[in-house]
């Protein structure tokens, strides 16, 4: 069927179009993105006339004189033709109309919007209307059964992609009926043509071309329904002959532009066609009957049965020719659809409407034909006998997600964002006039933005505060590159790059503070120097999904295994570089939601894992619940639509908000205009949210949750923000205390003691005074208990807690109030064999909010506010050990001792300080200052400390507990085992050792250390004893001073004496 490809001329502006014929053919008309309907003569007319629709038009459809398009002002209009009166709106939408088609009769028209609608609207009445509702993407494509029974749309086929919109849309998937007999179903899918039984739905054959290498756009059946034309993305123009399943005739798009609009003439013999660019063209010279290429089919038809016998058609030539009908296992094996997923496994597996081939062979199974209204053949399947072979009927598997770059849209985009970080933007420009990647940052004092050509066609790309990383495919002659444009470098020469093996293709690429890393296609993490030195490289356990870097963190998501029933099976690595490298997270499953699939993956400004999945559920890792994933908020409860979407671009945890763009009627935004950030509050999917108590209940867990990453970024070595942290305890106190008061209003008692037992023991102090006047006397005993308890936890070795340990625990052992522990002596008046000391005065209600919300220590980092990344405003001090010991708790730093001081009255006597040594000896040990922190001789205090008072120094001379005495002699030993250890790495070895040891074992060094005391306490008063027998050889001084005042009274009463 050889025709001849007409030269193409201008019809429309740049963008969408498409095209029609009348019903007499003596009128092609085409619509475009300038929003005008162009009613051509012939191609040659110079002068066609045009109708102004609107802003723009994306499709038009023509029957029994009436012209219908679907405008961009989210109406379906109908004219009057030739004339192009106009007739009124049919419908309107909420969003554009992407599609309209007639039926068979022009009686109806059908039309699809972006607002996932459908609409069928009665031409005669327009008031007459149905809407088709549930799809869960914009409708690209409509068409009618010209038996009017169905209506089908694009959207409700499974193996098809879903676009946010048509503009976007990697494909239109133009669905066309075959005309006449209704038998077949054609639905573009990638590169191939899947043709669809009417009756049963059953895929009965699959058109593919072996030079067709880009996705077809639309189809159109000739109408005598024998022949069906396609349109690539590429340009390439196809005519296929159904029955033989052959291609007749193939044609190139003269610049190789899209074909989006296709429409063959009544009479077969010529096939209009529009491009993108606004061009339409015209293929002549068509026979719409058989050619010498075409096979001449031999078919008989035997009566009989209701089974109809088949026989195998013959070629003229003699030769046996495949079976037209059954399934193409060469074609299905290179079927990929337009999502990138593999078809449903259903259309492998062997159904009522499948022939086996081994019955073929032997001849068993016949084909026969059908005769259409016109009378001619066409094959098609007919029931055949039961399967040989037993059906599976459980649930599929789910097509593996392909890699994709976080912050990134479609790389089918000519104009995308290749990544939107907290750092900048990068976007990628790939069309007629340029091919370039654009680099924008949000703090010009970072870099000034930069335009950079993209002539090796890069397609990944990522950005931080020091280096642009961008990554390309492989083609047949060249290799798949990275190149790093490192800008913050004080050397000349800031750009390089490097070629991957041959055969392997970088999927995903991610930078760190001083590395980069790029996972491949052949399961392997290649890991360079922001210099461009190769680092390490390791296998990866799937392939890679995507990646994420933050600092000396690394995160990976890649695909653990296959999914089933619409889940995807995905597994997470966090691996720590720097000094001591490590992989916190060791493949675990990433919990994302039901039947939905990873959308971004990222670290929060505050370094904490973090990912949203298609279902709007953001997740964010709790490092103090064993690295579990908590959700955190939930997008889709902003959306006002259906179609609306959140587009992430950020995470931050102080303050508590999720940057995002949001996006109507699409997942993704579009690069011009630049789109607006929206900020979203942060909320956890806690029970009864509605109530008082659900609502502090989640407030308090909110605000645990998101104070973890104070303790890991004081674990790796940076100062924190201790204002905003002190700010959060005090909100955490707060909070607790309400439920405390609200389940005492409730009679909860019970409940009441469990969150007591969240409280510190200040705050605990304050519940029992709370539960005293409530008149809760019970209440008030227990609660007396658990702060005795608390106060006897922050004796042991608990005090030390674990240097790594990222979170602060709310119980009594958190160092917030480790300079409080003698409170619990004197103000529980409810503890058995404590009576309250007269000289320690119990502390008013003023005095605890102080303790509580952490006083007015400065902030460190030299009160700088804070950037986009906290790790970037802070100063690292990650080469002192002791750091790491001092941020083994979160709060427990020496500059924050002046705020805890009036929580703990100082003794003014030696008296009163022996009285309060003996109370507290028969409750708990009063901790030593060296006890508190072991190794803070080598840490400088942040602030300068009062001069202590001669009261004070007592506390030097206190003996040490038992956890220091077992350290003191064992310390050697644990060094002879682990040489390499530091000092806070040998307190955690000894911490973990001590806990080993029984409980006689621990009693007994604890009572050595009572004995240690009590020997202090004697060798004291022999020493005060020797020192007054003695006193004029060592101690004349002392003596003097201790004289003084009784030989001034002595001096005085003799002067009243003799005055007297």
């Amino acid at each position: 069927m050889p025709c001849e490809r007409k030269p193409m001329r201008y019809g429309h502006s740049e963008g969408q179009t498409d095209v029609c014929f009348d019903d007499t053919g003596n009128f092609i008309v085409t619509c475009g993105s300038d929003g005008d309907v162009r009613i051509w003569e012939s191609l040659d007319d110079d002068d066609p006339k045009s109708i102004s629709v609107g802003e723009k038009a994306y499709s038009c459809a023509l029957k029994n004189g009436k012209l219908v398009t679907a405008a961009a002002n989210n109406t379906v209009q109908m004219h009057t033709f030739p004339e192009g009166e106009p007739d009124g709106i049919l419908t309107r939408f909420t969003t554009n109309a992407t599609h309209v088609a007639y039926n068979s009769s022009g009686s109806r028209v059908a039309a699809g919007s972006s607002d996932f609608m459908v609409k069928v609207v009665e031409v005669s009445d327009s008031s007459q209307q149905k809407t088709l509702r549930g799809h869960n993407a914009p409708v690209l494509s409509v068409t009618f059964d010209p038996k009017d029974e169905f209506l089908t749309q694009v959207i409700s086929w499974p193996l098809l992609q879903k676009s946010n919109d048509v503009t976007n849309s990697k494909s239109l998937c133009r669905l066309a009926w075959q005309p006449r007999v209704a038998k077949l179903l054609a639905v573009p899918v990638e590169t191939t043509v899947q043709l669809y039984q009417r009756d049963s739905w059953a895929l009965v054959s699959t058109l593919s071309d072996d030079l067709g290498t880009q996705p077809i756009n639309v189809v159109a059946w000739s109408p005598c329904g024998k022949f069906l034309a396609t349109g690539s993305i590429g340009g390439l123009l196809t005519v296929w002959d159904v029955e033989g399943k052959l291609c007749v005739d193939r044609q190139k798009h003269e610049k190789g532009y899209t074909v989006c609009g296709l429409a063959w003439h009544p009479s077969g013999t010529q096939i209009a066609y529009t491009d993108t660019e606004g061009c339409l063209g015209l293929l002549d010279g068509l026979s719409s009957s058989s050619s010498s290429s075409t096979m001449a089919i031999k078919s008989t038809k035997v009566t009989g049965s209701s089974n109809l016998l088949r026989e195998i058609f013959i070629l003229e030539s003699g030769s046996p020719a495949k079976n037209l009908v059954a399934l193409d296992d060469e074609d299905d094996d290179d079927l990929v659809p337009a999502t990138g997923r593999a078809r449903n496994r259903s259309a492998f597996l062997d159904d009522e409407n499948s022939l086996d081939p081994g019955s073929l062979k032997l001849g068993l199974d016949k084909l026969g034909n059908y005769e259409d209204d016109a009378g001619s053949a066409l094959v098609l399947p007919a029931a055949s006998a039961a399967p040989l072979h037993p059906v599976y009927e459980g649930p599929m598997p789910t097509p593996h997600q392909k890699a994709f770059q976080p912050g990134s849209t479609p790389a089918h985009l000519m104009h995308r964002f290749m990544m939107w970080n907290s750092v900048g933007i990068v976007r990628g420009y790939n069309d007629e006039r340029d091919n370039a990647v654009d680099v924008e940052f949000h703090d010009t004092a970072i870099h000034h933005a930069m335009h950079l050509t993209n002539s090796l066609g890069h397609t990944l790309a990522d950005l931080s505060h020091e280096a642009v990383l961008l990554a390309c495919p492989s083609t047949d002659e060249l290799a798949s590159k990275l190149q790093c444009l490192h800008f913050s470098s004080w050397d000349t020469n800031k750009e390089w790059m490097v070629d991957l093996p041959k055969g392997e293709d970088v999927r995903a690429v991610c930078l760190g503070q001083g590395w980069a890393a790029a996972a491949t296609s052949a399961l392997m993490l290649r890991l360079f120097s922001i210099g461009g030195v190769q680092r390490e490289i390791f296998s990866l356990p799937g392939p890679v999904v995507c990646m994420a870097g933050y600092g000396e963190q690394l995160l990976i998501v890649y695909h653990r295994g296959t999914g089933f029933d619409g889940d995807q099976a995905l597994g997470v690595q966090l691996l720590q570089f720097g000094r001591k490298r490590q992989q916190v997270i060791q493949g675990e499953p990433l919990p994302i939601s039901r039947r939905s699939h990873l959308s971004w993956l990222g670290f929060t400004a505050e370094g904490t894992p973090c990912f949203i999945d298609s279902e709007g559920v953001v997740r964010l890792l709790n490092r103090s619940l064993g690295n579990t994933w908590t959700p955190v908020c939930n997008t889709r409860d902003h959306c006002k639509g259906k179609s609306d979407h959140y587009w992430v671009v950020g995470v931050h945890e102080n303050p508590q908000q999720l940057r995002c763009i949001p996006c109507k009627g699409s997942r993704y935004p579009p690069t011009l205009p630049r789109p607006a950030v929206a900020v979203l509050p942060f909320k956890l999917p806690l029970c009864q949210t509605t109530t008082e108590k659900g609502q502090m209940e989640e407030q308090y867990w909110r605000s645990v949750l998101l104070q973890n990453h104070f303790g890991f970024l004081s674990s790796s070595g940076y100062e924190i923000d201790e204002e905003a942290q002190s700010r959060a305890q005090k909100e955490q106190q707060e909070l607790l205390m309400k439920m405390f008061a609200l389940s005492c209003k409730l009679e909860r008692e019970f409940r009441c003691v469990e969150l007591a037992e969240l409280m510190t023991q200040n705050v605990v102090t304050l519940a029992i005074r709370y539960a005293s006047r409530s008149r809760r006397m019970a209440l008030a005993q227990r609660l007396s208990e658990l702060a005795l308890e608390k106060a006897n936890q922050l004796q042991g070795p608990e005090e030390e807690e674990e240097p790594l340990q990222y979170t602060r625990r709310n119980t009594g052992s958190s160092v917030f109030n480790k300079d409080c522990v003698d409170l619990s002596i004197g103000l529980n008046p409810f503890a058995k064999g404590s009576p309250a000391s007269p000289d320690k005065p119990s502390p008013k209600p003023g005095e605890f909010h102080p303790a509580v919300s952490g006083g007015t220590g400065r902030s460190s980092a030299g009160g700088q506010p804070r950037a986009t990344n906290v790790l970037d405003s802070m100063t690292s001090s990650s080469r002192k050990p002791t750091v790491l010991l001092g941020s083994s708790v979160s709060a427990g730093k020496l500059s924050k001792t002046p705020v805890l001081k009036p929580l703990a009255p100082r003794p003014k006597s030696k008296t009163q300080s022996t009285l309060l040594n003996m109370s507290a000896s028969k409750a708990a040990n009063k901790k030593p200052a060296e006890e508190r922190e072991p190794a803070v001789d080598r840490l400088k205090p942040t602030e300068a400390l009062p001069p202590a008072s001669p009261a004070d120094n007592v506390e030097n001379t206190k003996p040490k507990t038992g956890f220091q005495l077992w350290l003191e002699e064992n310390r050697k030993s644990i060094l002879a085992d682990n040489p390499d250890l530091e000092e806070t790495d040998v307190i955690k070895e000894a911490m973990g050792r001590f806990r080993n040891l029984s409980a006689g074992d621990r009693l007994s060094w604890t009572e050595r250390a009572k004995g240690d005391e009590g020997d202090l306490k004697k060798r004291k008063r022999a020493e005060e004893s020797q020192g007054d027998e003695n006193g004029q050889n060592h101690s004349d001084e002392n003596s003097a001073k201790k004289k003084k005042p009784l030989d001034t009274s002595a001096k005085l009463s003799a002067f009243a004496f003799s005055k007297n």
